[in-house]
């Protein structure tokens, strides 16, 4: 699989404690990630795919991978529709 990227000329993002905040540039639209998706989030790094965030994710949290599989592809699909990501 192809690495995941994020599209920084798109969003701002800003951390408040443990809460990553994504205001979207073309509307102003604006994504609160906590938990593991803030994790997800953090992991995005243009090196790792899709794959890896699930594998470490799933260690991180000692969840049942098809859960994180379905939870984690769920978020990187609302954050490519949003182009704030893309893969490969």
């Amino acid at each position: 699989m192809a690495a995941i990227q994020k599209l920084p000329n798109n969003f701002t993002e800003a951390e408040v404690d443990d809460e990553i905040i994504i205001m979207r540039l073309d509307n102003g639209e604006i994504l609160s990630l906590v938990d593991s998706a803030a994790a997800a989030w953090r992991l995005i790094d243009g090196r790792r795919d899709r794959e890896a965030l699930i594998g470490y994710l799933a260690a991180e949290y000692a969840a049942d991978q098809q859960e994180i599989t379905r939870d984690i592809s769920g978020l990187l699909q609302q954050l490519a529709e949003a182009r704030l990501i893309a893969e490969g």
